[in-house]
C-alpha cells in the first residue's frame, strides 16, 4: 500500500456494511484515516497491502504483531465494485488465499490469528473452508452493545 491508496482504502473501509463487521462502526474521517496510516508507517510490526483482483485494486489486507512466528490479520473489500461487477465471491477467496500463502510465505508465520463478529455467520463459514479454526470467544463492547469475538487460527501446513 501506498499513500495514493489512501482514498480508495477510506472509501471501501467506510461502507456500511463492511462498517458493520468491524469493531470500530462510525464513519472514519480524513484526519482520523490519515492518523491510522502514519501508525502504521511507523510500526515496523505492521503490514498493509491492497489486493487486486483481474488487475484491479479491490482490498486490502492488513497484517500486525509481525515480531514474531504468530500474528494478526485482517480483510475487507470494495463491496459497491466487486458487487456491480459480480465478482465478489472470486475476489473474496483470492483474497484469502493470497493472504494466506503471503503469511505462510514471504512473512514466515507459523500461525495465522483473527477475530471475527459472532454474529458475522458468512465470515466465519468461509474461514473454516478455508481451514482456520476456532480457538476461542471473548465479549467485547462495540456501540454500548456486548458482542462476541470468535478468535480464528490458522497453521502453517493445514
Amino acid at each position: 500500500m501506498s499513500d495514493s491508496d489512501l482514498g480508495a482504502l477510506l472509501r471501501w473501509r467506510n461502507h456500511p456494511e463492511v462498517r458493520k463487521a468491524s469493531f470500530t462502526t462510525h464513519e472514519i474521517g480524513e484526519a482520523e484515516h490519515r492518523r491510522w496510516w502514519s501508525r502504521v508507517c511507523a510500526d515496523p510490526t505492521r503490514r498493509v497491502l491492497i489486493y487486486e483482483h483481474r488487475s484491479t485494486p479491490c482490498g486490502v489486507v492488513t497484517f500486525s504483531g509481525l515480531d514474531g512466528a504468530e500474528a494478526w490479520w485482517g480483510f475487507y473489500l470494495d463491496l459497491d465494485g466487486l458487487g456491480e461487477s459480480g465478482e465478489l465471491l472470486h475476489a473474496w477467496l483470492g483474497l484469502e488465499k493470497a493472504a494466506i500463502a503471503h503469511a505462510f510465505g514471504p512473512l514466515g508465520l507459523r500461525v495465522l490469528r483473527g477475530e471475527v463478529l459472532a454474529a458475522n455467520e458468512a465470515v466465519l463459514r468461509f474461514h473454516r473452508r478455508c481451514g482456520f479454526t476456532e480457538s476461542g470467544r471473548h465479549v467485547r463492547e462495540i456501540d454500548g452493545e456486548e458482542q462476541v469475538v470468535v478468535h480464528m487460527e490458522l497453521r502453517r501446513g493445514r
